[in-house]
C-alpha cells in the first residue's frame, strides 16, 4: 500500500473548472472519502488520481512516484465502481480471476489469491455460480474480490453501494469498513453521503464547486465545520442558522439579537460590525420553561429514538431541535430555548467562512490527542 498525495491538482474542460486547486493528502492504510453533492468535483479528483482522467495542472503522487501524467494501466491502482462491470456470461471464480489471467500470471498463483480474496468476502460457495443469477450485494462482493486479487498500491472506489437499497447499503458499510482494516489498504471512497462517509473514513475532503472547502477527521468536521457550506452539508437535520448583525471585541462570550443575549464561545479576534451567521446544531438545542429566548413548536417527527421538534422564533426564523422522546414537546406550544454555548460556531454571513473562536483550540488539542493515540 502507498500514501497518495495530491498537490494544487486543476482540471478544466474548456472554460468549465471541474477541479479548482484542490491539495490533499492520503496516508498510507488510510480510508479516505471524497464528499459533497452531485456535480463538486469529487468522481473528477478520483479519475486524475486513478489516471482515467488527466489533469490540467497540479500533482500526483502514489508512493513517491509522480504518476501525474501516467495513464491508469501505469498505476498500480484497483477500481470499483457503482456500475459492477462484471462479465455476466462468467462464473464468479472467473470473473475474480480475470484481471490476474489478463497479466498472465501462472495457475497456482491465481487459484490462491481467488481462494483467499473469495474468504475474505465470504462467497466461497458462489465461486462456480454466473454472476447474472447472484443478487446486487453479491455481485458487488464479486467486483470487490476482482479488485482484491490483484494486491494493488490503492483501491478506488466510486459510489459503489449506490446501487443498493438503504438497508442493505448500511450493512455494506460495515463490511467495506471491515475489509479495509483486514487488509490495511490505502483506499480513496467517492460519496454524496454523509452517512457512509461518517461511519467509514478516517478522513474526509468535502467539495463544493471544485474547492475543498474543508479536510479532516470526521468528528472534526461535523463539530467544528469550517463554512456554512459544510455546516449546512454535514447533520441530518443540518445545522440551524440565526442571522445577526454586530461588532465583537476580543473575548466576547454574547451577540445580541434584539433584546436577547445569545451565549457563544470566547472569540479569538476583535470582529467589526457586519452580517454574522449564529450556528447551532439540533441535538444542542433545549427547551427550557423560563429561557427569554421564545419560539413556538411548528411540528414534531417522533424517530423511535429521539424527536425532531420544529421551532418558529419571532427573530431567528425556524430552528429545529434533536430531543429526547420523554421531552413534552406538542405542536403550537409556546417554549423557552437555550442553546450549548459551548458548541456554537459563528461564520461571516458575507463570505460563508467560519470565525475563529475558543472552540479552535478544543479542536486541535482533540486533533493532537487522537495522533497521539494513534501515532
Amino acid at each position: 500500500m502507498a500514501e497518495i498525495r495530491v498537490h494544487q491538482l486543476h482540471k478544466a474542460f474548456a472554460d468549465f473548472t471541474a477541479v479548482k486547486d484542490s491539495s490533499f493528502t492520503v496516508k498510507n492504510g488510510e480510508f479516505f472519502c471524497l464528499l459533497g453533492p452531485s456535480g463538486c468535483g469529487k468522481t473528477t479528483t478520483l479519475r486524475m488520481i486513478a489516471g482515467l482522467e488527466l489533469p490540467t495542472s497540479g500533482q500526483i503522487f502514489l508512493g513517491d512516484e509522480d504518476v501525474t501524467f501516467k495513464r491508469a494501466s501505469a498505476r498500480d491502482i484497483a477500481f470499483v465502481f457503482q456500475m459492477f462491470a462484471l462479465y455476466p456470461h462468467m462464473t464468479v471464480r472467473q470473473n475474480i480471476a480475470f484481471p490476474l489471467v489478463s497479466q498472465g500470471l501462472p495457475r497456482t498463483e491465481i487459484n490462491r489469491r481467488v481462494t483467499q480474496a473469495t474468504a475474505t468476502l465470504q462467497i466461497t460457495a458462489l465461486l462456480d455460480r454466473s454472476v447474472s443469477g447472484l443478487t446486487s450485494g453479491d455481485r458487488q462482493r464479486v467486483a470487490l474480490g476482482r479488485a482484491i486479487v490483484r494486491q494493488p498500491l490503492a483501491f478506488m472506489m466510486d459510489e459503489p453501494l449506490g446501487a443498493l437499497d438503504a438497508e442493505f447499503r448500511e450493512l455494506m458499510c460495515g463490511e467495506l469498513r471491515a475489509l479495509h482494516d483486514r487488509l490495511g489498504a490505502t483506499t480513496v471512497y467517492v460519496t454524496h453521503d454523509q452517512r457512509e462517509a461518517m461511519s467509514m473514513a478516517d478522513k474526509i475532503a468535502i467539495m463544493n464547486q471544485g474547492v475543498v472547502e474543508q479536510f479532516g477527521a470526521p468528528q472534526d468536521i461535523y463539530e467544528r465545520p469550517a463554512s456554512v457550506f459544510v455546516a449546512d452539508f454535514m447533520g441530518a437535520p443540518s445545522m440551524n442558522f440565526i442571522t445577526l448583525s454586530a461588532a465583537l471585541t476580543k473575548g466576547a462570550t454574547t451577540v445580541k439579537m434584539g433584546e436577547t443575549s445569545l451565549q457563544l464561545p470566547a472569540v479569538r479576534d476583535d470582529i467589526s460590525e457586519r452580517p454574522l451567521l449564529y450556528g447551532i446544531r439540533p441535538e444542542h438545542v433545549k427547551l427550557s420553561d423560563n429561557a427569554p429566548f421564545r419560539a413556538q413548536v411548528t411540528g414534531v417527527e417522533y424517530l423511535g429514538n429521539c424527536q425532531i421538534v420544529t421551532l418558529r422564533t419571532p427573530a431567528g426564523g425556524t430552528l429545529r431541535a434533536k430531543l429526547d422522546v420523554r421531552v413534552k414537546a406538542l405542536r403550537d406550544d409556546q417554549v423557552g430555548l437555550t442553546f450549548d454555548s459551548s458548541q456554537v460556531s459563528l461564520f461571516d454571513a458575507t463570505s460563508g467562512r467560519a470565525l475563529s473562536t475558543a472552540r479552535d483550540d478544543i479542536a486541535v488539542s482533540r486533533s493532537q490527542n487522537r495522533g497521539a493515540i494513534h501515532g
